[in-house]
């Protein structure tokens, strides 16, 4: 039977950029050549009780706190629903647009793409709240193998490194160790559509090159509703912040359709079409056998939060101006690294000399919504697992979904063990060490302060 008194909408709304739009995610300028496949804004409204909320996921690298403000306050004065209760989760495709520090941030085509994306997820949330229908949700736990690698490592000279490299004959160990669980919630609606949401932590930087994909996330959403009828499927990206696609011991057939990209990296199209079908077959472990459980209630939570800031000390400013100059005139051959050590030293004199004059702190957000007793916990940045996984353990919730660059776009949430041992996401982030921990502990009070 569905609950008269549990709602849920859905609508979809392609966000797909036009040609020379700028690409994100790479310390190179990539601007799109061409479309593999749409991107896309999906959203999904709940009502129970008095309180209405709203969760969009759009395929985007990330975007920035001061524009998804704007957007949510747009949906407040469209819908009236709580700007606090709208959560904007992006997927991090590396093969879409996003507002950075590294390129394109006041490119006239980027801006453009903006403002129209700005309306599209605005119309998004307007639409599913007009789509609220009688509902039923259920909850399960599948499990995505094999898909999924730690891209920290340990090398026998004692150093870390991030993607040292397939096949590298240095790397001695990975640090830490991936979650595979697939988080799944499956809403039943009255006379429409199932909505099945799926929650997975993996880095989307599989597809490479210069024209618009929605990655692994994309081709997730696609097997599920070619496989399960009359479904919709969302997917969030879940604490994937030390993690990505790459397998650096491939056996057998692990490297079929991938080539080594630029940095070291493996990546491939194909490849992404792969890891769509292992996590869209772990939602199918689950889909027939969730665990429905009555919704009573929802209620979220939103807060700003003080990171102190990463800022280098002055004797480290010499060699940081030198290797960005060096960068920006197109002379990396001169910068005595390659691969993802390239990437790792840039990055770095980038993060010293954008915060050579301060500030002391960052203001970020973070994001909580409970329907009845499961949640969604927004981090604004990119997380590391071992903040999924002690987020995923707050007392009291049947099941909760870390989701990362919700609300937000605010770069790495290492942990604390990461800055003494180096690598790319340390060494990058303009935290000090103690951002994951403390993220962390305000994550769980704030799931608390809902349930």
């Amino acid at each position: 039977m569905y609950n008269e008194n549990f709602q849920v909408g859905f609508a979809r709304v392609d966000v797909t950029p036009s040609i020379d739009t700028p690409i994100i995610g790479y310390y190179i300028e990539r601007r799109s050549e061409g479309v593999l496949d749409n991107l896309e804004a999906n959203a999904v409204a709940f009502k129970a009780a008095d309180k209405t909320a709203i969760i969009i996921s759009v395929d985007n690298c990330g975007l920035s706190s001061m524009l998804l403000d704007k957007v949510r306050e747009k949906i407040n004065a469209m819908t009236g629903v709580d700007k606090d209760a709208v959560f904007i989760h992006s997927t991090h495709t590396h093969t879409g647009p996003g507002p950075s520090l590294t390129f394109g941030g006041n490119d006239p085509k980027l801006v453009e793409y903006l403002a129209e994306l700005e309306r599209k997820i605005a119309d998004a949330a307007y639409l599913a709240v007009s789509d609220l229908k009688p509902a039923k949700l259920g909850y399960g736990i599948g499990k995505a193998e094999r898909v999924a690698f730690v891209r920290r490592f340990r090398m026998k000279d004692g150093s870390v490194m991030t993607n040292p490299g397939v096949n590298n004959p240095d790397i001695l160990q990975p640090i830490g160790e991936v979650d595979e669980r697939v988080n799944v919630i499956r809403i039943d609606r009255e006379n429409a559509e199932t909505v099945v949401i799926a929650n997975f932590g993996n880095h989307p930087d599989t597809v490479g090159g210069s024209k618009i994909s929605a990655d692994w996330p994309g081709f997730v959403r696609k097997f599920v509703e070619k496989a399960i009828d009359n479904t919709k499927c969302v997917f969030f990206n879940g604490a994937q912040g030390d993690v990505n696609h790459v397998n650096v011991h491939p056996n057998g057939g692990d490297f079929n359709d991938m080539f080594n990209d630029f940095d070291g990296c493996s990546r491939g199209y194909g490849h992404a079409r792969h890891i769509g079908r292992v996590v869209a077959g772990a939602v199918m472990q689950v889909y027939d056998k969730v665990c429905y459980t009555d919704i009573k209630d929802i209620d979220y939570a939103y807060e700003l939060i003080d990171i102190p800031a990463n800022v280098p000390t002055k004797e480290q400013l010499p060699l940081a101006r030198k290797y960005l100059e060096l960068h920006r005139a197109g002379k990396d051959d001169q910068i005595p690294y390659k691969g993802m050590m390239l990437t790792t030293v840039v990055s770095e004199a980038k993060r010293m000399l954008n915060l050579e004059h301060g500030p002391e702190f960052f203001t970020i957000p973070q994001t909580a919504l409970r329907i009845g007793d499961i949640a969604f916990m927004g981090f604004s940045g990119e997380p590391f697992t071992g903040i999924g996984r002690a987020t995923k353990q707050t007392e009291g919730y049947d099941l909760i979904l870390p989701c990362c660059c919700t609300n937000g776009s605010t770069g790495y949430f290492p942990m604390k063990d990461a800055y003494d041992e180096g690598g790319y996401e340390a060494r990058a982030s303009k935290y000090k060490a103690g951002v994951a921990e403390l993220v962390t502990e305000k994550a769980v009070n704030l799931l608390k302060k809902i349930r």
